[in-house]
């Protein structure tokens, strides 16, 4: 199995501005894809989808999104554009990792982290990372070695732990680094009180071509977590999947049938691609 994993965005309503405000933001990005549910974008070739998904989640920092910068120029110039009518929650200084770096807020709600630095350190121009705070902070280990149990293709690239010095819970996760399915993740833990934690708003979605790898992820990423409608599923540390048919995306692009697909999805918590193919 190969399976492209990619975050999906929860918007009340506005995925398509969202989608054409990144492509307007960072260099090499293009939307791929849209229909009246969800909007599909790429940057440099990692993919992101946005949902148009109503008012019942908002996003927040326990997901967000690392950049690496080779040009400090380009670093300064989407900093200032993803602030505006967004909020700073680490100003862009200098810092022990990084000789530039920031994370902020935008409008919309999605959280970046711009670091000055070498794509090649890191493996690729953007990675998500998983923040675990309250009931979960302590759980990062745990879920790193999981979610590598589950993907082909995975690895730890290494785990950073907090000193006596560091103002958190000693040996707990400040930094980790691992792959699934090749693409490059990022996880930290936070004792500090936090007012949020992970929900639906940011999830990650697993295409998969056929049921039994639907089946396979199913199984795995609903062990000690919970199935939801249409494919959701909130694996054991509150971390939110979408796991999906392939080729979905070109059947509710197909006018003739694009409503039965919905309806028939609708009524299904794990999907099946057989009734979706025949709705």
């Amino acid at each position: 199995m190969n399976n492209e994993i990619y975050p999906c965005l929860w918007f009340d309503g506005k995925a398509k501005e969202a989608a054409e405000f990144y492509c307007s933001v960072f260099k090499n990005s293009i939307i791929t894809a849209e229909n009246h549910m969800v909007v599909t974008f790429e940057v440099s070739g990692r993919k992101f989808m946005c949902l148009n998904g109503g008012p019942q989640f908002s996003l927040n920092p326990s997901v967000s999104f690392y950049v690496v910068f080779e040009d400090e120029q380009e670093l300064n110039s989407t900093w200032d554009k993803l602030l505006k009518e967004g909020t700073v929650l680490m100003p862009l200084d200098k810092y022990e990792w990084s000789n530039r770096y920031g994370w902020l807020q935008d409008g919309y709600g999605v959280s970046w982290q711009l670091a000055h630095g070498k794509i090649t350190d890191v493996g690729q121009k953007i990675s998500p990372v998983l923040m675990f705070t309250q009931n979960q902070n302590g759980n990062a280990e745990k879920a790193v070695r999981f979610y590598t149990s589950v993907c082909e293709d995975s690895s730890i690239t290494g785990i950073l732990r907090y000193s006596k010095e560091d103002g958190d819970v000693e040996g707990n996760v400040k930094h980790a680094q691992f792959k699934l399915n090749g693409n490059v993740f990022m996880a930290l833990e936070s004792s500090l009180p936090h007012e949020f934690s992970f929900n639906e708003a940011i999830s990650f979605v697993v295409e998969c071509d056929d049921q039994q790898e639907i089946d396979y992820f199913w199984k795995k990423l609903t062990d000690g977590g919970s199935e939801q409608q249409c494919g959701w599923l909130k694996d054991r540390f509150g971390v939110s999947w979408q796991v999906i048919p392939a080729i979905l995306e070109k059947l509710i692009s197909d006018p003739s049938r694009s409503q039965r697909v919905v309806d028939a999805f609708l009524q299904m918590k794990k999907f099946d691609i057989e009734t979706l193919v025949n709705a």
